[in-house]
């Protein structure tokens, strides 16, 4: 089973993440499937918009982390797979020089949370939940969550919501400005659809430049900024917090850091 399915349509490219049996989790596979869809949004006319949803009833839950232990014994740096990974998609979401549309249509975390974090919309079900996650396995934030976080809902929320590591619903989402828009999950799609129909019919141009304004002006140290995360990232990965963290999690218990 191919880990994205796409469709395009009225000049809109909707790409959902297809392993709804692992929450839509990232391996490699899809990492690089999504890579290669997105290039081809950039370089195709015919598509004007870009909407990026789950397959199922989960947006993204972060890396597949039995992939992760799958790699354990192997002394993969961290930092490494990042730069091959995370890095070069989450720049690619904000080069994109077209409309990218989350539809979040059920939890995102990890991963996950920064793929929708870097979108230049978020429209999210009722149903849908955050988590920041990674200091829940004793690790700190990447795939820019970092930056895009505390650009979104400020400093001091972006702290506690990943100190704690708490979930947040779409009502404090929206409240705190992390999402747009927040529907009923029946209407979900057909939202996303005429916003999307609506940007596709637009100045694509212009919003690719402006898009570069944004990124120019309040993401100027997003290259550093994930460059950055990785070499912590290799500090967190080879600590004890990990360890723990990530026996607790296949055991179903609180980690005891």
């Amino acid at each position: 089973m191919t880990t994205l399915l796409s469709a395009l349509q009225a000049a809109t490219l909707t790409i959902s993440l297809n392993r709804p049996e692992r929450a839509n989790a990232f391996n490699f596979e899809m990492i690089a499937e999504l890579w290669a869809a997105l290039e081809q949004a950039a370089t195709n006319s015919q598509i004007r918009c870009v909407v990026l949803t789950g397959a199922g009833g989960s947006f993204c839950a972060g890396h597949d982390i039995t992939e992760m232990l799958a790699v354990q014994g192997q002394n993969i740096s961290y930092r490494e797979h990042l730069q091959r990974t995370y890095n070069p998609l989450i720049l690619q979401i904000r080069r994109l020089e077209k409309p990218v549309i989350a539809a979040i249509n059920g939890p995102a975390a990890g991963a996950g949370l920064g793929v929708a974090l870097a979108c230049d919309l978020r429209v999210a079900a009722e149903t849908a939940l955050f988590t920041v996650g990674f200091t829940g396995i004793g690790l700190v934030p990447d795939s820019a969550v970092s930056l895009l976080l505390p650009a979104l809902i400020g400093l001091g929320r972006a702290t506690e919501f990943t100190f704690t590591n708490q979930p947040i619903d779409t009502v404090q989402a929206l409240e705190w400005g992390m999402v747009n828009h927040v529907v009923p999950e029946d209407k979900l799609a057909e939202v996303v659809e005429q916003l999307a129909a609506g940007l596709a019919t637009g100045p694509t141009g212009a919003y690719g430049l402006t898009k570069r304004l944004f990124n120019k002006n309040v993401l100027s140290n997003l290259e550093g900024t994930l460059e950055f995360e990785g070499e912590l990232q290799e500090i967190a990965s080879k600590g004890k917090e990990h360890v723990e963290g990530v026996k607790a999690f296949l055991e179903k218990r609180k980690p005891s850091f």
